[in-house]
């Protein structure tokens, strides 16, 4: 029988995807199941934070969620989007992703290489006479803000939309061998839909040092975290096939 692994995000687009070479190398049964899902936000929730996309001359994006509901709530609310709307966003994946909505201009469109927000900020900097929109999920800390903050940018938050437990159904199997979360919400989903839950010999591999702790929190064993040499949440699986040769 083949071993079987939960991957708790949604399946990749293409079959050249790292993942499945390594399921196909090992063996692997591996099984796309995201914890958690993302929920749009009604018109009405939006007005009472008492924020307005109108005024601000540029947009954050984090996320291609954040792309995708911004846009639904501003046709919502009947927000028009100027053409000089600049982006700045924490990828060059999620920038190009814009396109779906709006014309893509580099010139209104910007990314760090390195994927990172603390490589956008400088950019930001750049255009430091902007006033930045930054749209956020429900689950979210205050690390973006304290960034944009101290680099003396101004800017607004808003929640956009809601990321909540993806419920699983009571007949549904739970016979993993391998467990990989990726985010605290995930190990709060395990935890709500299955209280009785006991690792056992379940592998546990976790993505994020507050992904980390909320599984030590939930009383889990954390066996596979990235490493120097486990960057990816592929390597990480194929030591843990390794592991079982």
């Amino acid at each position: 029988m083949a071993t079987k692994i939960l991957v708790s995000q949604p399946k990749p687009q293409t079959e050249k995807s790292p993942y499945f070479e390594v399921a196909k190398k090992y063996n692997l049964d591996l099984v796309f199941r995201p914890f958690i899902k993302v929920e749009p936000m009604s018109a009405k929730d939006f007005r009472q934070q008492k924020v307005s996309v109108q005024g601000h001359t540029a947009v954050v994006f984090t996320s291609r969620h954040a792309i995708d509901h911004f846009f639904a709530l501003c046709k919502e609310l009947r927000v028009s989007i100027p053409e000089d709307m600049k982006y700045f966003c924490i990828s060059e994946q999620v920038s190009l992703y814009i396109q779906k909505f709006v014309q893509y201009r580099k010139r209104k469109n910007f990314f760090p290489e390195s994927g990172q927000m603390k490589d956008l900020i400088p950019i930001m900097v750049k255009h430091g006479n902007e006033k930045y929109f930054v749209p956020q999920s429900s689950i979210h800390d205050d690390k973006m803000k304290e960034m944009l903050d101290e680099a003396k940018l101004d800017h607004d938050e808003a929640v956009m939309y809601y990321t909540v437990p993806n419920d699983f159904a009571p007949d549904e199997a739970f016979d993993y061998d391998m467990l990989v979360f990726f985010s605290p919400e995930g190990i709060n989903s395990l935890v709500k839909n299955f209280p009785d839950f006991k690792q056992r010999d379940i592998k546990v591999a976790c993505l994020g040092a507050k992904t980390i702790q909320a599984a030590e929190a939930a009383g889990l064993h954390v066996d596979y975290q990235p490493t120097a040499e486990l960057r990816s949440v592929p390597a990480i699986i194929e030591a843990y096939a390794k592991s079982l040769a």
